[in-house]
């Protein structure tokens, strides 16, 4: 059947068809589908055909959406729309080398198609077909040279073809044509001149990368990046005493970052020394860390990182300090602090003594050492200091001796959370998952408005297998009026889904399990297609 002109009643419902597709108002599309489809005259109209095989695609209706598509488009192959709807369904079933094709094709038919160009332009760089992806932006550039997104668009194209000279002249042509007022925070232009500056990084040109920051320094919103590109910089064309000021600089912002103390040690010249080099090399850097402690006295990186750099008694002095300060404030994170040093099992064994003790002295006279006099140590320390040891000793796989630790612990303090939080975990890690889901209960039932530890109980129970209790776990956060496991799939809430999909598979309710498994993979494809949400019509 030829290309037929619809007469004004009927084209007004066509548009409303796109309108209710792009609305994602599905139900309604297919009404207005059937209203032209109805009519004897237009029964076997293409563009209303493939429409409604799009609709009821969304619907989760392959076949037949696959069905009315194809009949659409053998009825009125001269068609952009009919071929542009095929290539949507292709593209919504990850076929994407056959969706490009299909949009291929509606181009033929209808050269100009802002909406196809784009679509094709985002399968094109999903498919790394980057100079294919040029073509098409640069199509795209010349159909609308007045809109930010075309050069944006067509720069990255050069950018990811490593054409960095092109790129960048692309987007300093396009930032002269943009009329910002001094004073004005123009956030979109800012990130203009950043992106501006990044290729120019990725290009080795450190020289116009500095003085291009320096330049639009004022009319950059992050002042904090501009600092951080300063000091990368600086470092690249060795002009280190400066480098040095803005590394300070940073830290006094931030102490905590280690990235900055890397490139302070970079801009000193002593990142490249080892720890086993001479005496003197190891202090100079261990003298920048107490400086900076001095400042700084409530930061922990700089008390934290010379633990990585020194060996044997020096290790035992600094961590000896850096543990007992964190054990008397009570600091539930101190072992992820330290977790990274245990690559090496002479820190590890200088760590195990000293805690060991610590808490055997501590039973015995509220001290961390007997040989101590003044103010003694509150009642929390001891707790920190065993529930320190439940994650060293869990770490170690010495489970016996970490839920000796973690059981003393919640003796002495039945009411943190964090204590049957550990039992569970150890639990986990030896392979009881009953017992791991049930203390992760405990844990859940000392604090039932805190989504987190909810989230964690559910998962530990659906890791045992307790499906049904995983479900009442959540249905606390989840809408009333309606069950959990409707409101988890509507959130498209992907690891409750997944852990269910494995527990269904373990007690070999496989049909259950497949069941669940069709159900992510109907939500998923708004996740994962090229394109993010659902494409726009434009016939």
């Amino acid at each position: 059947m030829p290309n037929v002109q619809l007469p004004p009643k009927e084209s007004n419902l066509f548009k409303r068809i796109l309108k209710c597709y792009e609305q994602k108002q599905y139900k309604n599309g297919l009404k207005f589908c059937k209203m032209i489809l109805s009519n004897p005259k237009f029964a076997e109209h293409g563009e209303t055909l493939a429409m409604k095989g799009l609709t009821l695609n969304c619907l989760g209706k392959k076949e037949e959406a696959y069905e009315f598509v194809r009949k659409g488009l053998r009825n009125d192959v001269k068609s952009h729309v009919c071929w542009h709807v095929y290539g949507l369904l292709q593209r919504s079933h990850k076929k994407y080398d056959e969706a490009i094709k299909c949009y291929r094709n509606a181009l033929k038919l209808d050269k100009d198609n802002l909406q196809i160009l784009r679509d094709l332009s985002l399968l094109q760089i999903q498919m790394r077909d980057l100079e294919g992806y040029r073509e098409t932006r640069y199509q795209l550039l010349q159909l609308r040279p007045t809109q930010r997104a075309s050069w944006i668009g067509y720069a990255i194209a050069y950018h990811l073809l490593k054409d960095y000279d092109m790129a960048l002249k692309l987007l300093e042509e396009f930032r002269q044509t943009q009329q910002v007022p001094p004073n004005k925070i123009d956030y979109e232009y800012s990130e203009l001149i950043l992106y501006q500056n990044q290729v120019m990084r990725e290009a080795d040109l450190f020289q116009e990368s500095l003085e291009h920051i320096e330049t639009y320094e004022r009319q950059i919103c992050d002042k904090l990046l501009v600092e951080e590109i300063k000091g990368e910089m600086l470092l690249k064309l060795g002009r280190l005493k400066e480098a040095s000021e803005v590394f300070k600089n940073l830290i006094d912002r931030n102490a905590e970052n280690w990235c900055y103390y890397e490139g302070l040690e970079k801009a000193l010249q002593l990142s490249s020394l080892g720890p086993f080099l001479p005496h003197g090399t190891l202090e100079e850097r261990l003298q920048i860390y107490e400086e900076i402690s001095k400042q700084h006295p409530r930061a922990i990186s700089p008390r934290r990182l010379p633990l990585n750099l020194v060996p044997g008694e020096k290790f035992r002095d600094l961590i000896d300090k850096f543990l007992r300060v964190n054990f008397s404030k009570g600091c539930p994170p101190l072992f992820t602090t330290l977790k990274s040093l245990y690559y090496n099992t002479e820190k590890i064994s200088i760590i195990q003594e000293l805690v060991t003790n610590y808490e055997a002295s501590l039973k015995m006279c509220d001290f961390f050492s007997p040989y101590e006099k003044g103010e003694k140590e509150p009642p929390t320390t001891l707790l920190w200091v065993q529930y320190f040891l439940a994650q060293h000793f869990d770490k170690l796989g010495q489970y016996s001796l970490a839920l000796d630790y973690i059981n003393a612990a919640i003796a002495s303090t039945p009411t943190l959370i964090e204590l049957f939080y550990m039992k569970a975990k150890i639990y986990k890690h030896i392979g009881n998952l009953k017992e791991a889901a049930k203390w992760m209960d405990e844990a859940q039932s000392l604090d039932t408005a805190d989504r987190f530890i909810n989230s964690k109980c559910a998962k530990y129970m659906l890791r045992a297998n307790m499906i049904k209790e995983a479900e009442e776990m959540c249905s606390k956060f989840t809408r009333e009026g309606t069950s959990a496991m409707e409101n988890l799939n509507e959130m498209q809430c992907m690891w409750f889904q997944t852990e269910c999909i494995s527990a269904y598979q373990r007690l070999g309710r496989y049909g259950d399990a497949l069941k669940k498994c069709h159900e992510v993979e109907r939500h998923s494809p708004s996740k994962w297609t090229p394109g993010g949400t659902e494409p726009q019509m434009h016939p």
